[in-house]
């Protein structure tokens, strides 16, 4: 069997706080990733998936354990041992540069020869069905198109991991489906790795070939779920509503669940 390409092996984040014990955000995290895999994460708001995503990132230390890409344990220190691409929550492109530069923006910091830009350029928006737009303005964009910008950045440093940090939360749920439909198309073609982060669990069940399903703060795992159905999916699908309706009840009764332990902590400090 393969070695896992992304490992987070026993993962503790702690936040030291003044005057007080250290706020433990992980603890004890464990999860193996298989290359060209999409694993969706999803868990409560504010249980530690965005700080998760930037240990992976190399923009924080994890505490104790260790995460590990390709073989590379991964730190502030060794952030250019491996290439990862991130798509955030907003696009957060610059107003002032083409769509076509800010798709170029990352090759530029890593020194990428011009002429291998503008192919990686012109290849990655046109995998996004923005081909003809290299030159607007983001601002004469939709919504949507500018998220399809931000993919194409992601995409074009042609990383080994692509983190997706709830993408699609901020569109209206006729264009996220849209594109949750394209970004699958686009995953299968280009054989990435990806990290999906959500609280939504339609999108989670219908994106991902397995799905980690995390407890509230401090996150550890719940569920790790394998979604056997075959791409390209249809929302539709009865076998995807069926794995849908089976996560939700069960991330209900964990919810329910951490709220009463939180009556009862509060009671008892009373």
């Amino acid at each position: 069997m393969a070695e896992p390409y992304l490992v987070i092996d026993n993962v503790r984040k702690q936040f030291p706080r003044r005057g007080e014990p250290p706020l433990t955000v992980i603890d004890g995290l464990n999860v193996a990733v298989e290359h060209g895999s999409l694993l969706s994460i999803l868990g409560p708001s504010g249980c530690g998936k965005s700080t998760l995503l930037n240990m992976i990132n190399g923009l924080d230390d994890v505490t104790s354990g260790r995460i590990m890409i390709n073989g590379h344990t991964v730190s502030v220190r060794s952030r250019s041992a491996v290439r990862i691409g991130v798509v955030f929550q907003e696009p957060r492109l610059l107003p002032w540069r083409t769509v076509r530069d800010n798709v170029r923006l990352p090759l530029d910091e890593l020194d990428v020869p011009r002429a291998e830009a503008d192919r990686r350029v012109q290849r990655y928006l046109d995998l996004v069905g923005l081909g003809e737009f290299g030159d607007y303005y983001p601002l004469r964009l939709s919504g949507g198109m500018q998220q399809r910008v931000a993919l194409a950045r992601g995409l074009a440093i042609e990383p080994d991991l692509l983190l997706a940090d709830e993408p699609f939360s901020a569109l209206d749920e006729i264009t996220a489906r849209k594109l949750r439909q394209e970004f699958t198309d686009i995953w299968r073609a280009t054989g990435r790795t990806v990290l999906f982060v959500t609280h939504n669990i339609r999108e989670a069940v219908f994106l991902s070939t397995r799905m980690l399903v995390v407890t509230a703060r401090p996150c550890t795992t719940h569920m790790d779920i394998a979604i056997d159905v075959p791409y390209p999916r249809v929302p539709e699908d009865d076998r995807l509503f069926e794995i849908e309706k089976q996560v939700t009840r069960d991330f209900i009764r964990m919810e329910d669940a951490a709220s009463a332990d939180r009556t009862a902590e509060r009671t008892a400090a009373v």
